[in-house]
């Protein structure tokens, strides 16, 4: 963890360069430094003959979206794939409206990992979109799904509360509001397939602990407190044991409205839903 938290101290810088701020006099001061002691190390090498004969191997820095996004990768895999440790979500392809509340949402302390706010702390929301915009036009493919970890019983508890909700404890089913497929709806409704385990537990425990908020009305922080430790795990161990449809991509929009009024969906994107539309 502590090197997770030091690495992302170190690429803040990578996010920060493409923040079009005027630089201030403490800019010009650093600036004259970095120059001045990389000029006396060229010089110092310039006097070696080995040096002066070793050709050069940094990095040309682009100043693209891409390349300014390469710490989200430090922690969620390349491309956006997902970490390797099973915590650490993936987020390519996911709905831009979604990745830009969770960014906001780390920023502005509705959601907490420390990592993630020290990164964002000071980027507005203009990147902020750019970068979930980034994101989502990442098409990649999804491995295989995790071996089931529960018993046929809890799996099939699981299958219930997703397909059906549980409607004696006014509990919506997982699929009315995050599509037939479970793939997430645009512009803001996120998939709930391709999802470890243990992060999928992790998020569900945090918001009954009151770790995780979304913006108000907090439909999912509603749903979640009705939810036992036993549905939870049925959930997680349910979903992630589940295959990606052929269709990866989220809904287009829902075929009815949402059951309950998501603060983080515009309200003009469930007066669509209700409409109906299809996957894309």
């Amino acid at each position: 963890m502590l090197s997770r938290v030091l690495g992302a101290l170190v690429v803040w810088a990578v996010f920060a360069g493409g923040v079009s701020n005027a630089a201030g006099p403490s800019d010009a001061v650093a600036s004259s430094n970095a120059v001045g002691a990389s000029s006396a190390v060229n010089s110092s090498n310039a006097a070696s003959p080995s040096n002066a004969a070793a050709p050069s191997k940094a990095h040309a820095f682009e100043d693209t979206i891409a390349e300014r996004a390469r710490p989200c990768t430090l922690c969620h895999g390349a491309q956006g794939r997902a970490g390797p440790d099973g915590y650490y979500p993936r987020i390519a392809g996911k709905p831009a409206g979604y990745l830009l509340h969770q960014l906001q949402n780390f920023r502005d302390g509705r959601r907490q990992y420390e990592p993630m706010a020290v990164l964002l702390e000071h980027l507005g929301d203009d990147y902020l979109r750019e970068i979930a915009g980034y994101f989502a036009t990442l098409d990649l493919p999804y491995p295989p799904p995790q071996p089931a970890a529960v018993s046929g019983a809890v799996l099939e508890r699981g299958r219930r509360l997703v397909a059906e909700g549980d409607a004696a404890r006014q509990l919506p089913a997982c699929a009315a509001c995050h599509g037939s497929a479970l793939t997430g709806v645009v512009p803001a409704i996120p998939g709930l397939l391709g999802l470890p385990r243990d992060y999928l537990n992790g998020q569900l425990g945090a918001w009954k602990a009151g770790q995780r908020r979304a913006h108000a009305p907090d439909c999912m922080a509603e749903i979640v407190q009705k939810l036992s430790p036993d549905d939870i795990a049925a959930l997680t161990g349910w979903l992630a044991a589940q295959p990606l449809p052929a269709n990866t991509h989220p809904a287009a929009a829902l075929p009815a409205p949402l059951p309950l009024t998501c603060g983080g969906v515009p309200a003009s994107a469930q007066a669509v839903n209700a409409a109906g539309g299809a996957q894309r």
